[in-house]
């Protein structure tokens, strides 16, 4: 299919495949005459890959590149393109100081206790440790309680990713969808988790009607 095809096909703007194709964040399409390259179904797929990452998860230009290139790396272990995922969601965001060492230790000690395995550059560690951080600049030193139930949440959403994956049995299906779900897990979570403190706060918190009266 020629350019126009593709974009037509992915359900993109052609501006946004020609940005993508100048970033070289897609593979090169195959030449079929002296002045036209034809693309097919992995191109397709790729725009859509390349789309979710930048637009609905948020990831920088070199961000996105780590990540294709992890996913680009033939025979690499899903573990290291898991971990480039990961990192490319840290790398997205702006520069931030780094967290106390009480607050890292802390939520060392809570993967520790639930026997999670993660190796000490994850960067889990660092936006736990800083939010553990904020939370106490305010006044509000997180119980035991209160980051257990938060880990267990974790721990849930974690056995339906793995759960999700088992069903591809393509090991690029697999790397695609560990990438694309980890990014996009995090929007997913918190969108939930924001219409479910809406329902928790109802009765704890209900909101005056029109005229006062509370509902």
């Amino acid at each position: 299919m020629k350019v126009s095809e593709l974009a037509e096909q992915a359900g993109v703007p052609l501006s946004a495949v020609k940005y993508y194709q100048r970033e070289g964040l897609l593979p090169a399409g195959v030449k079929s005459a002296p002045n036209q390259v034809a693309y097919g179904d992995a191109h397709v797929q790729r725009v859509r890959l390349v789309r979710a990452l930048l637009e609905t998860g948020g990831l920088s230009i070199a961000a996105t590149k780590d990540v294709i290139a992890a996913l680009d790396a033939e025979a690499a272990p899903l573990a290291q393109t898991f971990r480039a995922a990961q990192h490319a969601m840290s790398a997205r965001r702006v520069q931030e100081s780094a967290p106390s060492g009480t607050a890292r230790a802390r939520v060392e000690a809570l993967a520790a206790a639930r026997g999670w395995c993660a190796t000490s550059d994850n960067p889990g560690f660092e936006a736990a440790a800083r939010a553990l951080d904020g939370l106490r600049a305010i006044g509000f030193d997180p119980p035991e309680e209160y980051l257990d139930a938060y880990a267990a949440a974790a721990g849930t959403a974690a056995a339906a990713d793995l759960h999700a994956l088992s069903g591809r049995s393509d090991r690029d299906a697999v790397a695609e969808l560990m990438v694309v779900g980890t990014v996009l897990g995090d929007p997913l979570f918190a969108g939930l988790r924001r219409l479910a403190q809406q329902d928790a706060t109802r009765d704890a918190f209900p909101a005056a009607g029109p005229r006062g009266r509370r509902r």
